[in-house]
């Protein structure tokens, strides 16, 4: 048997592998749930399962997810001064640093520059874990996502169509935190891939036109990439939604991982990914988490999984298997562990 690292290089590299490679992500309440159904942690949940993937977040999304409150209302305030608050299963942004901010102050605004060793010490964890996991540090989000919590997104977004020197300057020290957190985390730790992300698409559509993250974004996003790609690693993207228009430039700025692959979004066919793009990404995500997930049967699952490892993996790699988010807490455990069925995995074993 392969150990998992060599599973996720064998992927990474289009490589066959003894099966396809697991990294899911579960909400916290489902992992309790499962954490009593199998009677254990929920912290061991994921690996009891059989994922390959050992991640942390040292970036904001740390903030949104790594931060747990225990009741509806309760808040915390961010290194970057955005304030969140638990709303349901999730924390929300409540209120963001620059919303109504005049333009002197967002010249002054100043990034946690300060903070960057503490943040990226949070990998320190799981580089402690055994040798055999594959470990992902996730520096996201890094540009028009990040500035969305700090400005608002309506802010964000008019920033970027007015191009003034004030959304400029923002938009540089966005960039220049995204690089020095990068280049402290891969440098303190020996990580296996970079994880970037920025949520740029809805489910129809970009945000933004094509022409506006290419001249935007793009050439800042290249400079983070670098980060990794210079020290030889992979590199992975996140965005959510129907990015289709800009996976040749992610590509082409040298992004090795696209995910979550949400394959009911136009223009995210899995096949026609496979096709075009294949030979240049591994794909990671695809199950999805809308409707298959919670409301689909054990069996209908288990036949979309494994049409996903036949065409996303076809030809001996190329795929990690994961949900297009996080497994929620209304999934059923048997939908859940027909996704691993599907892998050829038992649970435990």
């Amino acid at each position: 048997m392969m150990t998992p690292r060599e599973r996720v290089h064998a992927a990474l590299q289009r490589r066959p592998a003894d099966r396809v490679p697991i990294f899911m992500w579960f909400h916290p309440v489902t992992a309790d749930l499962l954490g009593t159904s199998f009677g254990i942690s929920p912290s061991l949940v994921a690996d009891f399962l059989g994922n390959d993937v050992h991640q942390r977040w040292v970036g904001n999304n740390h903030s949104m997810e790594g931060i747990i409150h225990e009741h509806d209302g309760d808040t915390h305030t961010d290194d970057w001064g955005i304030t969140w608050v638990k709303e349901g299963h999730f924390n929300q942004v409540l209120h963001s640093p620059l919303v109504d901010a005049e333009p002197a102050a967002l010249r002054s605004y100043r990034f946690p520059v300060n903070r960057i060793p503490h943040m990226a010490a949070g990998m320190e964890q799981i580089c402690r874990s055994a040798d055999s996991y594959f470990r992902g540090c996730d520096i996201s989000p890094c540009l028009f996502e990040l500035l969305c919590r700090i400005r608002g997104m309506e802010n964000a977004a008019m920033d970027l169509a007015a191009n003034t020197e004030e959304s400029e300057v923002l938009l540089e020290h966005t960039t220049e935190f995204g690089v020095r957190l990068a280049e402290a985390a891969c440098d303190m730790f020996p990580i296996d891939w970079l994880w970037t992300g920025d949520d740029v698409a809805g489910q129809e559509t970009l945000i933004m036109s094509p022409s506006v993250w290419r001249a935007m974004i793009k050439p800042r996003l290249a400079r983070i990439v670098a980060v990794g790609k210079s020290r030889g690693l992979p590199v992975a993207y996140h965005c959510c939604g129907a990015i289709r228009p800009i996976i040749p430039d992610l590509i082409e700025i040298g992004i090795d991982v696209l995910n979550p692959v949400q394959t009911t979004c136009p223009g995210m066919a899995p096949e026609e990914l496979k096709r075009e793009y294949g030979e240049h990404l591994t794909f990671m995500g695809g199950v999805d988490t809308v409707d298959l997930l919670p409301h689909g049967t054990a069996e209908e699952v288990y036949e979309a999984t494994r049409r996903l490892i036949d065409v996303l993996g076809g030809g001996g790699g190329g795929y990690i298997l994961s949900a297009s988010h996080t497994v929620p807490p209304e999934t059923p455990l048997a939908n859940i562990l027909a996704m691993y069925r599907a892998a050829g995995v038992e649970p435990g074993a």
